[in-house]
């Protein structure tokens, strides 16, 4: 079975078990909705531990849950840095020709005019837009905000993100 990352663990908040999440997905509201189980993977495990969200917050660009597994600080502080991950056949979308974080990674990126730019190897989830961090062969890392001005075209099927090169981008 394959699965996807949706977030992963930074840091424990408070004495309870509540723990600080980046969230890596673009639906963060449906995955990490109470009731919903997620899976945490993290080098100390044998096999994936199973957990279930009974509170969820946000806070500043994280989100604050608490799973029903957990009930003190004890209990999550080992896990720092664990991925929390989902089968992907447990893919969220909105709408038809949306794609997801996995699909983008790997993609090669080209300007409107053919220039090869590179290829997509992270994106940045941040609360005004996600950032796109493209790696070039000979030169420093792109980073390339996801808005409607640069990126002009993602095709996940041939693997090819289209954008509009800008001023200042470099």
């Amino acid at each position: 079975m394959e699965f996807l990352r949706v977030g992963q663990l930074v840091n424990t908040h408070g004495i309870r078990g509540e723990v600080k999440i980046m969230a890596n997905t673009d639906f963060p509201e449906q995955r990490f909705a109470v009731g919903k189980q997620v899976w945490l993977e993290h080098p100390t495990l044998v096999e994936k531990l199973p957990l279930t969200v009974a509170q969820v917050r946000t806070h500043k660009s994280t989100l604050l849950i608490r799973f029903r597994e957990w009930n003190n600080i004890n209990q999550a502080e080992a896990f720092k840095g664990a991925w929390l991950i989902v089968p992907e056949e447990e893919e969220v979308t909105d709408e038809d020709d949306g794609f997801f974080f996995h699909q983008i990674i790997g993609c090669q990126v080209v300007t409107t005019d053919g220039m090869q730019v590179g290829r997509v190897k992270e994106i940045l989830p941040l609360p005004a837009n996600d950032v796109w961090v493209v790696s070039r062969e000979g030169k420093a890392d792109l980073l390339i905000p996801y808005i409607e001005d640069i990126i002009k075209d993602v095709d996940v099927k041939q693997q090819v993100i289209t954008m509009e090169w800008m001023e200042g981008l470099e």
